[in-house]
């Protein structure tokens, strides 16, 4: 009884600096002194350190790799190359950009993570209403829609969420299995969005827009190789993700070659690090037209450019590394003191009432989990409560995906969900756009809540179909 007061006091305390994070204090070694504690005290025993490594390392590195090409694509013009075509294809129509944007949104957030998503979407999107001259109020729901969609169109595949990837290796769930269940509950789930984002916001976003203060789309690309190769790149990870499970390769090894590939490309010149950085491309605009003039040393859309590899890299989120194996630590001590067995028990109550209820109450008891202690020590807790409860065959396969559901989907529900919207809204802050913590309750309750139930609803159904 002692160590488990104990091991739920370590929980809290590890929990509370890691949403606090304290500056200078980075959440990964947050992490590690929970899990140093949780050893000091024998909550957790050094034979569990290799059980836990083994767990979580597949599915951080991966995440790591993934987000480090989204960030080299970033600094390469790719996704402000992709969203410049995007409210072009608008044709000044408000209600249709909101949409495109949205729909680009699932996209990058499905391939590239949500983290990717929310941090590398929103500074461009931002940048191109203030272009456009949008109304404050409209402005923001764009924002706020760009956020929302990072997580609940993060469903579709194993790397599309860090939550996926851990969820997947604990239960030994295969790419392509993972993908013939979640890519059509994923578009259910971003079609639900849309269809609340629209109820949401709808009334604020204005019927027309100006086109032609746009940039053109070619000015943003600051590197034609690298933008050219991430194509390639993105191409053979599809094919490498299907490729791995029948050959036994970790998701890890693929998606770092192709963080490698990428690297080298970036960095292909070898005195990129003294190159004279070209200025950005200018908007003019004269007589209701609009040109873009290159800054010096750029032509042609910024080709003189290069990337700051070295600086990317240590920018990628080297520290959920060491957050993932110290937190599981931490919630691995919850299990050995038999704490986890408590929601083992409720989720088996659920599991007696049919699919349906079991999908429901197992995503939203996750959802609320996630929404008040984070969603990655919640997914972990929950995996740990699934694999000790007692449900089989579709009841138990229902609860896997239910906890990702509830993961991925419930930590916008509040500001502290997950450690991605935390950072998303200090981006915001220093570009001058401050969302408080109530305002992002109440319009994150009002939109995920519909959407959670939908999402489970479609998950309880197609399982039942296709088992």
């Amino acid at each position: 009884m002692v160590l488990a007061v104990v091991a739920a006091a370590i929980f809290v305390a590890t929990l509370v600096v890691v949403i606090w994070q304290p500056k200078g204090f980075p959440i990964g070694y947050t992490a590690l002194i929970g899990a140093v504690v949780a050893l000091a005290t024998t909550v957790v025993g050094l034979g569990d350190v290799p059980t836990v490594v083994g767990i979580v390392w597949n599915a951080t590195l991966t995440f790591v790799a993934v987000v480090l090409i989204s960030l080299i694509l970033d600094e390469a013009g790719f996704f402000e190359w992709a969203a410049l075509h995007v409210a072009r294809w608008g044709r000044g129509n408000g209600r249709l950009l909101f949409v495109l944007i949205v729909g680009l949104g699932a996209v990058i957030a499905a391939v590239f993570a949500n983290d990717g998503a929310a941090l590398i979407l929103t500074p461009i999107v931002v940048g191109m209403l203030r272009a456009l001259n949008m109304p404050a109020k409209a402005a923001l729901g764009f924002i706020l829609a760009t956020g929302f969609i990072a997580d609940t169109g993060s469903l579709p595949l194993v790397v599309s969420n860090l939550v996926n990837i851990v969820s997947a290796d604990y239960f030994g769930l295969g790419f392509a299995e993972y993908a013939a269940v979640m890519v059509p509950v994923g578009i259910v789930s971003v079609l639900a969005s849309l269809g609340m984002l629209l109820a949401y916001f709808g009334r604020s976003i204005p019927k027309r827009y100006d086109v032609l203060a746009l940039t053109r789309p070619a000015a943003a690309v600051k590197d034609r190789a690298t933008f050219r190769a991430g194509w390639v790149v993105l191409a053979v990870l599809l094919v490498g993700y299907f490729a791995a499970d029948p050959l036994g390769v970790p998701l890890a090894a693929v998606a770092g070659v192709g963080a490698v590939v990428i690297v080298l490309v970036a960095a292909r010149q070898p005195a990129f690090l003294f190159a004279r950085q070209a200025a950005s491309p200018v908007l003019v605009t004269t007589g209701g037209t609009a040109a873009v003039t290159g800054g010096s040393g750029g032509t042609g859309g910024g080709s003189g450019r290069v990337i700051p590899v070295w600086k990317t890299i240590r920018e990628a989120p080297w520290q959920i590394v060491l957050f993932s194996i110290g937190m599981y630590l931490v919630v691995y001590g919850l299990q050995n003191q038999g704490l986890t067995d408590y929601l083992a028990k409720l989720f088996d109550v659920f599991g007696d009432h049919g699919v349906l209820v079991t999908a429901l109450g197992v995503g939203f008891v996750i959802a609320i989990l996630a929404s008040l202690m984070n969603n990655m020590p919640t997914v972990l807790i929950a995996a740990l409560a699934i694999g000790g409860a007692g449900a089989t065959g579709l009841t138990h396969e229902v609860m896997i995906y239910a906890n990702v559901i509830g993961s991925d989907l419930g930590p916008k529900i509040t500001p502290i969900g997950s450690l991605a919207t935390l950072l998303w809204l200090h981006v915001l802050d220093r570009k001058g756009i401050h969302i408080g913590w109530g305002q992002y309750f109440r319009t994150g309750i009002v939109l995920t809540v519909p959407v959670l139930a939908v999402t489970l609803t479609a998950l309880a159904g197609w399982l039942t179909l296709i088992r």
